[in-house]
């Protein structure tokens, strides 16, 4: 994500909440960024946690800032097709910037480098473009990292959804318009979060599990269910057990 700073909530009286119902239990991983190593100690936590049934999703942000996304990419793609239906991959606007600069990457390149690519670049061991160069050079490290990563990598990413419900909870990488319906919700507002989404609860009875913003402990509460806690910067990666009538977080 783009680090930015949680919104205080408004002074008003809460609104009543749906209660939170799930089609099928699952858990949620918060923001991986290239943190392979903690994603690995998350999973055999909750391997051992011995709840069969539970669907692994993961809530986008799968690369840059950390110093493993090439490791990371290759094991949440490899589980995923080998889980099927058990696992849900959710996009993340950190992929969106990835993808953007493999489609122009001398327009979009420089943003992607400033908001974690140098990462990822490093963990292909492709050269990063720096400063002001012609347009041939960021042909040429779009190219390198093409290769390194592999089309089928690739194509995998590009066609990750935007988001995935179950029952009344919805999960999305940085939220929603609360006063629009998920089906209506734009791709930027999915990735890029909404102004009113840590502001006003929604009134429709779903519950939105989300990464992007960093939260020091994450909650359940005004409709959102958090999950995100900045494992590449404070090495606690996050996921939300969500049950009916329940959520519970596990860390690594």
């Amino acid at each position: 994500m783009i680090f930015r700073r949680r919104t205080p909530e408004p002074d008003r009286p809460s609104a009543e909440l749906a209660p939170i119902r799930p089609e099928t239990p699952f858990f949620a991983v918060g923001d991986l960024h290239g943190c392979d190593h903690l994603f690995d100690r998350l999973l055999r936590h909750l391997d051992r946690l011995r709840h069969p049934d539970a669907v692994l999703v993961t809530v986008g942000d799968y690369v840059d800032r950390g110093e493993d996304t090439a490791r990371l990419l290759r094991r949440v793609r490899f589980l995923s097709e080998a889980a099927g239906d058990a696992m849900q991959c959710i996009m993340g606007n950190h992929e969106t910037m990835l993808l953007d600069t493999l489609d122009n990457p001398a327009k979009h390149g420089p943003r992607w480098l400033r908001h974690g690519g140098l990462q990822t670049l490093a963990s292909y061991r492709v050269p990063p473009v720096l400063g002001e160069r012609p347009e041939k050079d960021w042909l040429d490290m779009r190219d390198r990292l093409v290769d390194a990563m592999g089309e089928e990598t690739i194509a995998w990413l590009r066609n990750l959804p935007l988001s995935w419900q179950t029952g009344n909870v919805v999960v999305t990488h940085a939220g929603a318009d609360p006063a629009a319906p998920i089906e209506t919700q734009s791709a930027n507002n999915l990735l890029w979060g909404h102004p009113d989404f840590l502001r006003l609860p929604r009134s429709d009875g779903l519950w939105v599990v989300h990464g992007h913003t960093i939260t020091q402990t994450p909650e359940a509460a005004e409709g959102r269910i958090t999950t995100d806690t900045g494992a590449y910067a404070t090495g606690v990666l996050t996921a939300a057990l969500v049950e009916t009538d329940s959520v519970t977080f596990h860390s690594a």
